[in-house]
Order: C-alpha cells, then sequence, then structure tokens
C-alpha cells in the first residue's frame, strides 16, 4: 500500500554525511536556479536528482510545518543549530525552481525562513526559531493526481532542554558519521513498542451496514462498502505503527444500531472514538474530507441535513447515573462533556493538518453537528466524512486503494499526533 517514507533524522543525517562529506555544515552558498522541472546526472553513472518545485512554511504558536515540493522524492536529513536555534533541512536535489524563498504564512514557532542551493547537489532549507521546537514527524508523500511528490516537515513546541539535547545529539551524530561508525537506526517518527497496558485503544466506526446501504455513488457503490474498506486500511496502519490498539464496531456486512457503536466503545472504555462515512448531498460540485465533532448547534444547513440522516432512529442517550444528587450528576456530566468535546477539537485539528497535504478537504474543514455517534460523554469523538459520493471527483476517488491507502495513513499521523500531544501535556504537568 502507498504510504509515507518516514526518515529517522540521526540515521538519515549521519547516511548523507557519509555521501557528501562535511560539507553539510558549510555556509549555505547560493547557485542559480534551474528552469522548470530540469534534473541533472552526476555523472554518466551517477543518480539522477530532482528539481525543488516550490516550498512554504506556515507556523503558529503551537505548530509550524515547511512543505518541499519535488519532481520526485530524493534523501533529507535534518539536524539542530543553536546561537540562535535553527532547524536545518538538507535534501538531495539538482537546483532550485524559484529565485526568492516566499514568506512565512503566520507567526509563532518561526521567525524566519530561507531555502537556498547551498552546493552542488545539496538545497539546504534553515527554520529560524522563534521559541524552541522540534521535528514532530518528517516524511514523503508520493505524487498523486496532479500533485508532486511533496516532503513534509512537522515542528512542535520543545523545551530548552529538550532542544539542547537535540543539537547534542545531532553534533554527535555527525561526528560518528565523518569517522564511519555505524549509528543504530532510532524508531522512526510515529512508530514505538509501547507494552500493550501503555497502548490507547482506537474504536474506528465504519458507517452504515447490512440493511443500512448508507449513500450510494453514481456507479451502484454503497457507503457502507466505502467506510469498511477504508476502516480496514486504517486498523492495519494503525497496529503497523506499535503504537495503538485497535477495534471496529463492524468487520464484515452487518447492520449496527447507532447505540450499540457508541456501547462498544464506551464498555471497552475506548481512548478515541472515528466515525467513518462518505455521504451525499444535491449540490454535486460539494466535495472534500472534513472532520466533524459534536454540538447542538450544526455550522450550516448542509452539516444538519448530514445530522438528520445519521438521527432518524429514535434513540435514548441511555447514560446511567450514579446514585447520587440529580443537580450534582448534572453538574459531572457537564464538566465531562465540555473536556470531552474540547478534547476531541483538538484530535479533530490533528488529523485534518494530516491530512492537508495529502487530500482535497473542504472549506473550513473543522465542522460540528449532532451525530448520534458523538454523543459519549467520557470520549473524546469525531465522525471523519472521507468525501461526497455525489461527486464525480470524490467518488472516484473514494474507490481506488491508492487513494484510501494515502488517506489512511495521514489519518494515522493525525491520531498519533493528538496523542503525542496529550502525553507532552500530560508531562509537563507532573
Amino acid at each position: 500500500m502507498p504510504g509515507p517514507v518516514l526518515k529517522s533524522p540521526i540515521a538519515t543525517l549521519a547516511a548523507l554525511l557519509l555521501m557528501i562529506g562535511t560539507s553539510a555544515f558549510a555556509p549555505s552558498l547560493a547557485q542559480d536556479a534551474v528552469p522548470d522541472t530540469a534534473v541533472i546526472e552526476e555523472g554518466t553513472a551517477g543518480p539522477v536528482l530532482p528539481a525543488v518545485i516550490a516550498v512554504r512554511v506556515s507556523t503558529t504558536p503551537e505548530r509550524a510545518r515547511m512543505v518541499v515540493d519535488l519532481n520526485f522524492q530524493t534523501e533529507f536529513a535534518l539536524v539542530s543549530l543553536d546561537n540562535p536555534g535553527r532547524i536545518a533541512i538538507d535534501l538531495k536535489a539538482a537546483g532550485l525552481m524559484f529565485t526568492e524563498s516566499p514568506p512565512i504564512s503566520g507567526s509563532g514557532l518561526v521567525a524566519a525562513f530561507d531555502m537556498v542551493m547551498a552546493e552542488p547537489g545539496r538545497a539546504r532549507a534553515l527554520l529560524t526559531l522563534a521559541t524552541p521546537a522540534q521535528v514532530q514527524q518528517a516524511y514523503f508523500l508520493e505524487a498523486f493526481d496532479d500533485q508532486p511528490a511533496r516532503l513534509v516537515i512537522d515542528l512542535i513546541p520543545a523545551t530548552h532542554d529538550e532542544f539542547a539535547k537535540r543539537v547534542a545529539d545531532d553534533l554527535a551524530a555527525s561526528e560518528a558519521a565523518k569517522q564511519g561508525v555505524a549509528i543504530a537506526e532510532p524508531t522512526a517518527p510515529g512508530v514505538t513498542n509501547l507494552p500493550p497496558e501503555t497502548r490507547p485503544l482506537v474504536v474506528i466506526d465504519p458507517g452504515h451496514g447490512g440493511v443500512d446501504g448508507g449513500a450510494e455513488g453514481p456507479n451502484g457503490v454503497e457507503e457502507k462498502t466505502i467506510t469498511l474498506a477504508f476502516a480496514l486500511k486504517l486498523q492495519e496502519v494503525l497496529i503497523a505503527s506499535g503504537r495503538f490498539d485497535v477495534a471496529l464496531t463492524r468487520e464484515d456486512d452487518s447492520f449496527l444500531k447507532l447505540e450499540d457503536r457508541v456501547g462498544l466503545a464506551r464498555e471497552n472504555k475506548a481512548d478515541l472514538f472515528i466515525s467513518i462515512h462518505a455521504d451525499s448531498f444535491q449540490q454535486p460540485d460539494i466535495r472534500g474530507a472534513s472532520v466533524y465533532t459534536r454540538d447542538e448547534n450544526a455550522t450550516d444547513v448542509l452539516d444538519k441535513v448530514l445530522a438528520d440522516e445519521e438521527n432518524k432512529v429514535d434513540l435514548v442517550a441511555g447514560f446511567a447515573a450514579p446514585d447520587m444528587d440529580a443537580a450534582v450528576v448534572d453538574i459531572l456530566v457537564d464538566l465531562m462533556q465540555r473536556s470531552m468535546r474540547k478534547q476531541s477539537f483538538l484530535a479533530a485539528e490533528a488529523i485534518v493538518h494530516a491530512l492537508e497535504p495529502s487530500v482535497e478537504l473542504r472549506k473550513f474543514p473543522v465542522r460540528q453537528a449532532d451525530f448520534f455517534v458523538l454523543q459519549a460523554p467520557d470520549i473524546p469523538s469525531m465522525l471523519i466524512e472521507l468525501g461526497f459520493l455525489s461527486n464525480t471527483d470524490d467518488a472516484l476517488n473514494l474507490t481506488q486503494g491508492e487513494w484510501q491507502g494515502r488517506t489512511a495513513d495521514a489519518v494515522a499521523r493525525g491520531v498519533a499526533a493528538y496523542f503525542d500531544a496529550e502525553a507532552a501535556l500530560l508531562t509537563a504537568s507532573q
């Protein structure tokens, strides 16, 4: 299944330094940009290198992202530098298809940015930090549709001590590489081997099933088939990471009541509930993925229609209350719901952030609607609309294994980012 190529910063840095020598830390020297889609060959038997088509950096105080568009994938290395705090990204490339680095979008972690050709065959992007930061994940996206190959680098805040340690580790790695010392490959970003008792449980809910086929595409494919196929792919990716236990509310074409879907997640004390859907609407031009969290007030008319479609059955929430004063129970439930809605929103944001470079998104992709499956008061919950079967482009994507695999990889990265953020907050509070 096509997916992101995860690179370990330390191991990749060592490999690249061995290939190009200590010049990886030489001062950056500008080089004329190469025209259009030019690539060069290093000697008659040397490797063919891609051109850097475009680059963009966006930042907020909570995270930053650099996206590099290339003709095709290449090798890259990451290194943290101090005085001042910077993160450098070196990649093997023929040249740049632009003469000036674009301005940064937003303000926050990254104060300044520049990308130049440091020497023939090596481009360097330099992110000057406003506050200490660390690379959360770095991965390649394969070219798809009319999109080029992309290198995506995500940054998150770090403490001064964490940044200083990364600088020291990177320096040690470069010295070891120059001396030809083998460096053990650390675990790739987003992948760990946590003991089973510490793994979060993610419950994936493939929407519809059995007699309830859901929406139907122009070629007759039903929503229930698409949601199950995608849920199985997402389960596979999450389990392969070694970070999560994963359960599905249904694993075949069976009908399951809405309250049973929520009940399964609650009974098993899930840490995250993800319901998968692919709906339709009377306006065929509406397309793109979105992620919903629960709110009594729908975002717009379309969201209300979608929510009502899921809530046709007359259901009662049915949460058992402990034996205590009703007013106290109401307060506790309200506080729990507020907390879960906040967590749900943070998880939805993380997944949308991961989806952004990979798939078409709706405008304002984090949305709210009163879907019943999002009503659990004790589990962060979201509903992912993969796209619209009523739109020709979305309908084609939704049935393609390559698109499903790419999107499942992105959702899995978002899930990992959410739990990483939660773990960091827990550590900081202790």
